[in-house]
């Protein structure tokens, strides 16, 4: 059963990330400030991810795990959930505050929104005046992405009795499916999305954090989201903002701990239908669309729209590359 497979030895290489425990020694042992240096050094790397975060294709976590951080950014996030349930419950609040590395998150978190806000506006006028351009320049991200989770999944998962057509299934039923929803008439796109939609969608693109190889603005893209939420952060909505950041915080503490629990207990599982996800939205990104999301044939811009795919699927097998070059480093203070 796929239940025991984070006990396998892990063999002679790298065999995918593996989950940190809620309570993982070295989760915040060293209550020291980091130095000025270390200081800039994680708001720079709050800012590659926030840069990450605002193009579909490119995840979060990815370069979380690639700028040495990852670990330590889950185990946070977790820590962050039980502060609300000690509070619940009477416990005691502050040990589980102590517990979150602070020195590290916050300045990541001021990088992060520096460069979301720095680049909305410019990625919601490219989505929206570049249509072509844009779902050209994603596609070939997106369809790059499909490799990664493959990339994570732990030697000889897959040779277990019965596992490989579990996963063949599993990856065919996922790509399917997502094919047939991204398929479904799209709503027109005009005046401002319902606000319980926003909520709903800010819960579930969080978990690209918690996912390496997960982007959250393609998620929103899929959704018809993406530009309204690039918009509403460059013109200060606050009252989208305010419902995007409470269906944020729900996530996490709803669907971190489910996906570290799928990802501990069904890692193969969970990583091949995360692969069936990617390829079947790839639907949703074909450049030539009508209004209502039916597919066209290429027009004459084919050619430009050809070279973005390239460079999209280019840029995300560099970074697919670094994560597997340096997700063995130990994490930088």
């Amino acid at each position: 059963m796929d239940t025991n497979e984070n006990t396998r030895p892990a063999g002679g290489r790298r065999t995918g990330r593996a989950p940190a425990p809620v309570d993982a020694p070295g989760t915040n042992t060293d209550p020291r400030p980091p130095t000025a240096v270390g200081t800039v050094a994680n708001v720079v790397r709050g800012g590659l991810i926030g840069l990450a975060e605002t193009i579909p294709g490119v995840s979060g976590g990815t370069v979380a795990l690639v700028t040495g951080i990852y670990p330590r950014l889950i185990a946070s996030a977790k820590n962050i959930t039980e502060i609300p349930k000690a509070m619940v419950t009477k416990g005691d609040w502050r040990a589980a505050a102590r517990k979150v590395d602070w020195w590290l998150l916050l300045p990541v978190a001021f990088g992060m929104v520096a460069i979301v806000f720095s680049l909305a506006g410019i990625m919601e006028s490219f989505v929206t005046g570049q249509p072509v351009a844009s779902k050209a320049l994603f596609m070939g991200m997106i369809a790059a992405s499909v490799i990664v989770p493959f990339q994570e999944i732990r030697p000889g998962a897959l040779e277990r009795p019965g596992m490989r057509g579990k996963a063949i299934a599993t990856f065919v039923l996922f790509a399917v499916g997502t094919f047939w929803l991204t398929s479904l008439p799209q709503a027109s796109g005009t005046g401002e999305p319902a606000l319980w939609m926003v909520f709903l969608a800010a819960s579930v693109a969080i978990c690209a954090l918690v996912l390496p190889g997960v982007s959250g603005s393609f998620f929103l893209l899929v959704v018809g989201l993406y530009a309204p939420t690039m918009a509403a952060v460059d013109q200060r909505n606050f009252a989208y903002l305010g419902t995007f950041m409470l269906g944020a915080l729900v996530g996490i503490v709803l669907f971190v701990r489910l996906l570290e629990w799928l990802l501990e207990h069904k890692h193969t599982v969970t990583l091949v239908a995360m692969a069936g996800l990617l390829l079947g939205s790839l639907r949703a990104l074909w450049p030539w669309q009508d209004g209502d999301g039916t597919m066209l044939a290429a027009g004459d811009d084919w050619p430009k729209a050809l070279g973005l795919f390239v460079l999209g699927a280019a840029i995300v097998g560099v970074v697919a590359w670094l994560q597997r070059r340096f997700s063995e480093q130990e994490p930088v203070r």
